[in-house]
């Protein structure tokens, strides 16, 4: 029996659903075309007109490619006819007013990893549909201050060595991979579980010196593999490339930190709230991770900006679980006492 496409599992989660569901279902195939059309142009690499040149800086302040915006306007374009009412972008410091009576708004960060695009390394496209605030206020700003919670669906496009899209409605994560046989998406992992365990972290280890103590702490630990507190040899891994690490987690387990750090601009963390970490959390939960910004779990932070930034860590529950341990552990103690000061908090 053929696998399901992206159509049969949409139309199997409509049924005799509610206009949201229908409308949600209708935006998700618009944005698997779009998705294409950047691929398309992502594959023209430097040889096409739109690739790794610089095109000012974004509404966050970040290095902004031609790329960035390309993808930006494709996934805009799509949303034309679609039963959008809001949209809002990593590359738009507001959102964008598109049919006030349509029942969906969507955040996205159109172009993932951006920064590695002329090292040919995956980058992707992280999307998160959330229900509109009635009133509908003039700028539609409210809508997109709901918590993580209210999502609808999220999902991200990997564009790698397959074009991919990891979906979730809110009844499990789902991955499918572009046939372009078929001129479709067709479902490749049913159901995804991430492994309660990990045997691989992620995270940039230069910034070492910058980190808080528990984050120190627990890479420690993983450094000291099984002669240490966890008890058993850890790779670790970093791609810089947030929908590239979240695949690989999904696929085969692992852990992912962006903490906050001593750095200026770093404290509260990298990621945003709206487009990145949220989405993200949705999909890990419903694989059976968990997510948080080392304390609180994410779906529940209240956001209070569009481009808000949060520390972001996910992955194998029992990892996140510990992480949130030493950080709960130095909020009772003082990260300056003595068990902090050396490797074994865990040890019985």
């Amino acid at each position: 029996m053929p696998a399901p496409s992206l159509d049969d599992h949409l139309n199997a989660f409509v049924g005799t659903s509610s206009a949201e569901c229908l409308a949600v279902a209708d935006v998700i195939r618009k944005l698997a075309g779009a998705a294409v059309e950047v691929r398309e142009a992502i594959n023209l690499g430097a040889l096409g007109n739109a690739f790794a040149g610089i095109a000012a800086t974004n509404a966050g302040g970040d290095v902004q490619k031609d790329l960035d915006v390309l993808a930006d306007e494709i996934f805009l374009n799509a949303m034309a006819g679609a039963p959008v009412a809001l949209f809002a972008s990593e590359e738009l410091e507001n959102p964008v007013v598109l049919d006030r009576d349509a029942h969906i708004a969507i955040a996205i960060d159109p172009l993932d990893g951006s920064s590695n695009i002329e090292t040919n390394v995956s980058v992707g496209s992280i999307f998160s549909l959330l229900p509109v605030v009635r009133p509908l206020e003039a700028s539609g700003i409210e809508t997109f201050l709901q918590p993580g919670i209210s999502q609808l669906a999220a999902g991200f496009f990997v564009y790698g060595p397959q074009l991919a899209l990891v979906l979730t409605l809110g009844a499990g994560t789902h991955i499918f991979v572009y046939s372009p046989r078929q001129n479709t998406f067709v479902e490749a992992y049913p159901d995804v579980q991430i492994a309660h365990k990990a045997s691989e972290f992620a995270i940039n280890a230069s910034n070492y010196r910058h980190w808080d103590s528990p984050v120190r702490l627990y890479v420690d630990e993983c450094l000291n593999g099984s002669t240490g507190a966890h008890g058993r040899d850890y790779n670790m891994r970093w791609i810089a490339s947030l929908v590239a690490d979240t695949y690989r987690i999904l696929i085969r387990g692992g852990v992912f930190l962006y903490p906050g750090d001593s750095r200026k601009g770093y404290g509260k963390g990298r990621l945003r709230l709206v487009y990145e970490a949220n989405p993200i959390a949705m999909l890990v939960e419903q694989a059976g991770g968990l997510a948080t910004d080392c304390m609180t779990r994410t779906l529940e932070i209240q956001p209070t900006a569009l481009h808000q930034r949060v520390p972001l860590v996910f992955g194998s529950a029992s990892e996140v679980t510990r992480i949130e341990h030493y950080h709960a552990e130095a909020g009772q103690i003082g990260e300056r006492s003595p068990l902090f000061g050396h490797r074994g908090l865990f040890r019985s």
